[in-house]
């Protein structure tokens, strides 16, 4: 009742009220908006296949206008043998475009011939700084020889590095005999004449090695 009071009002002297509904109606889905029902009745399969058929029939309409088109201009341009004779004999040459291919092909052979030649000089001056840089054979031998013989007195200098050429006499590093080897007293440790079977010890300096030798060798 309510509503219907407010409805009944004019709109200028309508009242509206924090209690009244939002919305006092639903709203439904028309007939060209899908509706379920709509959508279960229509034949999708039946709709794609009317459009394919369509599409095919706009393409087939197109394509006689191209070809014809196409037709028409290649029928414009004239066979050599629908020239007439006398226009053979005339003073224009019908080669020119060719003549014109052939200059173009034979100025780029010479390009890149020009660009081959260029590119085989290039690689020839770089062998030669190549091979000018690499020293000679007859400098590498003596270079050679040099070190060789700087090694030679690099070792001939130091006794201790002095290795003997084939050549060179065979260097003695034995060292010499001391003067009181043959002492009484000297190397009676134990084991230490165990090579020499020959002498023995002898607690005397009469019958003593050392005096047998010196006896020998001075007063003799």
């Amino acid at each position: 009742m309510k509503l219907r009071f407010l409805n009944c009002l004019p709109l200028p002297q309508r009242c509206v009220f924090r209690s009244d509904f939002a919305s006092s109606c639903f709203y439904f889905r028309q007939t060209t908006q899908d509706a379920p029902e709509e959508v279960r009745n229509r034949d999708f399969r039946r709709e794609l296949e009317e459009r394919e058929r369509a599409a095919a029939r706009e393409k087939n309409r197109d394509r006689p206008t191209r070809e014809h088109t196409t037709s028409s201009s290649v029928s414009k341009k004239p066979r050599l043998d629908q020239i007439p004779a006398a226009n053979l004999d005339a003073d224009d040459p019908l080669t020119d475009e060719e003549d014109e291919d052939e200059d173009f092909e034979e100025e780029s052979d010479d390009d890149d011939t020009a660009a081959l030649l260029a590119e085989l000089e290039k690689i020839k001056k770089e062998r030669a700084e190549e091979q000018a840089r690499k020293p000679s054979f007859q400098e590498q031998e003596q270079k050679a020889e040099e070190e060789r013989i700087r090694m030679e007195n690099i070792l001939s200098g130091n006794p201790l590095l002095n290795l003997t050429g084939p050549s060179q006499p065979q260097a003695n590093f034995k060292v010499k005999r001391r003067w009181d080897d043959d002492v009484v007293f000297k190397n009676c440790a134990k084991g230490v004449d165990d090579q020499k079977k020959d002498k023995r010890f002898v607690n005397d300096t009469l019958r003593s090695e050392f005096h047998k030798k010196f006896m020998e060798k001075y007063i003799k």
